[in-house]
């Protein structure tokens, strides 16, 4: 193999306590099993970036104090609503929040992946947002005839993306389908680690159906295979949401008992094999 295939606990041990760690959102590959086991490791003073937004996943890490920060564009559980763990540390406040956009998260990761240090924007002129954002700045086009203010974005640079996927192979490449905002982050970031559902023999890369849902190897720096690794989230058409469970969490998790009751039932304490 080209790329480590590691245990879990062997992936999550790659990821250092202050790391800027990459999360895509709860609809695009979250990779759950991996955040429970930098829950059980203890990692700590992480910075998450939501890739647009945040979710399940996010609201678990800040909950078991894994969280210093967060850049991100929202923190939902969908349908289930808030994100309970998430709302406390705001009103605790406990967790440094940036505020930010799905289009200007997008572009700044955009940014690092081509390598140069910010990316213009447009949609934001005029926005309480903006003020807010020492970090972007405004210019006049510099093509334009007339004034024509745009917004330059800095790169975004994760030390880490943390994604899953449907397949891997032996070579380390990973199948995401269409979910290519996937492999924006892993070129963005410094290091990718992936979770997988399965390894597959043969190479991804040389499939002609499947390569245009592959992320190289180039980009992913180990995998670990985690059956059921989205779970309670849905992974593509493998299988659905258990919304019943995350409707579950966003009761449980509304006081710290319940969240800490919810931690030892699920995160802390061996998961069945079907959970997993």
């Amino acid at each position: 193999m080209t790329v480590p295939l590691d245990s879990l606990d062997a992936l999550a041990a790659r990821v250092s306590d202050g790391a800027f760690v990459a999360l895509p959102p709860d609809n695009s590959l979250c990779p759950v099993s991996l955040v429970r086991a930098l829950i059980r490791r203890g990692v700590r003073d992480l910075h998450l970036l939501g890739v647009p937004i945040s979710g399940f996943a996010t609201d678990l890490l800040i909950g078991a104090g894994c969280v210093r920060s967060l850049t991100t564009s929202a923190v939902t559980l969908g349908e289930a609503g808030l994100a309970p763990r998430f709302t406390a540390a705001m009103k605790a406040g406990s967790l440094r929040l940036t505020d930010a956009t799905c289009p200007a998260v997008h572009t700044a990761l955009q940014a690092a992946e081509k390598g140069v240090p910010f990316m213009p924007l447009r949609g934001m002129i005029g926005t309480d947002l903006l003020p807010q954002r020492s970090d972007w700045k405004v210019i006049d086009n510099p093509f334009a005839d007339a004034p024509d203010p745009i917004v330059l974005v800095p790169a975004l640079v994760p030390d880490l993306a943390l994604i899953h996927a449907a397949m891997a192979d032996r070579h380390g490449n990973v199948w995401v389908g269409r979910r290519r905002e996937l492999a924006t982050i892993a070129h963005a970031a410094r290091a990718t680690l992936v979770t997988a559902e399965r390894i597959v023999e043969g190479n991804l890369m040389e499939d002609e159906r499947l390569a245009p849902g592959v992320i190289s190897s180039l980009y992913v720096s180990a995998v670990a295979v985690a059956e059921r690794g989205a779970w309670p989230l849905g992974l593509l058409d493998l299988y659905g949401a258990d919304a019943a469970h995350i409707d579950a969490y966003a009761k449980a998790a509304r006081t710290d008992e319940g969240f800490r009751a919810y931690l030892a039932a699920h995160v802390l304490a061996p998961m069945p094999k079907a959970a997993e």
